[in-house]
């Protein structure tokens, strides 16, 4: 009988078979986040669930440069080969703690390090001692790095580090925090090319690169941003400074100065939004955006684009040369559009 259960149970049910039965071996790496997408056909958010049932179980812990790896033992009242998908709950919720009381509540339990694995204590131990609010928040970063800001909770930066998920909120407050440490490091891994650009163009458009360079670096970011209730990251708010120091000096009002930033600012993190989107689509996919494309094929792009009446410039656009609607091209003629728009506002303001 099939075994039942949500994808994530199915296999997390079958990666604990293979480390009951000695397939993985203490000290071997299981499955990837990534190779569980391809390997299984289930979504990056879907893969993460699985590892990190494992991990609250005591099956296997992750290893910073290395990976997630089998542990020296078993959990207690993880369940044996062959036992159903109702048993690997119950052992899921005895080895992690009780899931329903919310983070914080389950990781309370948690926080004596009783998790039937031999030096498991030990190593929150020595990792209480040496917590930094600066391990933490690269610690984050690299999860959200690696596997997508849908990976990220403070349990799960906690397990990387070896320590109870309690022991974080003494250097975080919490999540939010979290993510706004996050987002400085960010920024400011990449500082502002100086001295700054003579020309206000120049600066203007050296700024949006090294934002473009930023989120291609950490695709999650950009998600994370808001123009309509910024949070107070002094990395970021440098760029913002920066912006409005080459508009300022050239006739325009503190409003346009403020907005032309602010609109060139929010016209790059709108695009760059799309690079966490396309990372997670070829993990689901297993497809990049020209192998997708390529996919679709030109039977398909014929039904359904190739009516002249209703599509017309469609039409006419697909007689002429290949046409660059990558992200790369995209920015690159929205950003020379944009500061086309800000020049011709100067101008109007010297005339």
């Amino acid at each position: 009988m099939a075994e039942s259960g949500t994808p994530s149970e199915r296999i997390a049910a079958e990666l604990r078979r293979r480390i009951v039965a000695g397939e993985l071996a203490p000290g071997e790496r299981v499955p990837s986040t990534r190779r569980i997408t391809r390997e299984w056909g289930v979504a990056m958010a879907t893969a993460t669930k699985v590892l990190s049932r494992l991990r609250e179980e005591g099956l296997v812990r992750a290893v910073p440069g290395v990976g997630t790896v089998v542990v020296g033992a078993k959990a207690p009242g993880a369940r044996t080969a062959g036992a159903g998908a109702a048993g690997e709950r119950a052992a899921g919720v005895s080895a992690g703690g009780a899931r329903a009381g919310g983070e914080r509540a389950g990781e309370a339990q948690g926080s004596s390090g009783a998790s039937g694995v031999p030096g498991v204590r030990r190593a929150r131990a020595g990792g209480d001692r040496e917590l930094t609010r600066e391990r933490i928040v690269a610690t984050a970063v690299r999860v959200a790095d690696t596997e997508g800001l849908a990976a990220l909770s403070m349990r799960r930066v906690a397990t990387d580090l070896g320590v109870a998920t309690m022991s974080l909120y003494r250097h975080v407050p919490g999540k939010d925090e979290l993510l706004r440490l996050m987002m400085d490091v960010a920024f400011g891994e990449q500082p502002l090319p100086e001295p700054p650009a003579s020309h206000w163009r120049e600066g203007l458009e050296a700024v949006a690169r090294l934002q473009w360079r930023i989120y291609r670096r950490h695709p999650w970011l950009a998600s994370t941003m808001s123009f309509t209730r910024p949070v107070l990251a002094p990395d970021a708010a440098l760029h913002t400074e920066r912006s409005m120091a080459a508009l300022s000096g050239l006739g325009l009002s503190w409003e346009e100065i403020a907005q032309a930033s602010v609109a060139l600012a929010a016209f790059v993190c709108g695009l760059a939004v799309h690079f966490e989107r396309e990372a997670q689509a070829e993990q689901d996919s297993g497809l990049s955006a020209d192998e997708w494309m390529d996919r679709l094929g030109d039977e398909d792009h014929d039904r359904l684009m190739s009516d002249p009446e209703r599509f017309p410039m469609f039409d006419a656009m697909n007689r002429g040369p290949e046409i660059d609607l990558s992200l790369e091209a995209l920015f690159e003629f929205g950003m020379a559009r944009m500061l086309d728009g800000i020049e011709a506002a100067i101008e109007r303001r010297r005339a």
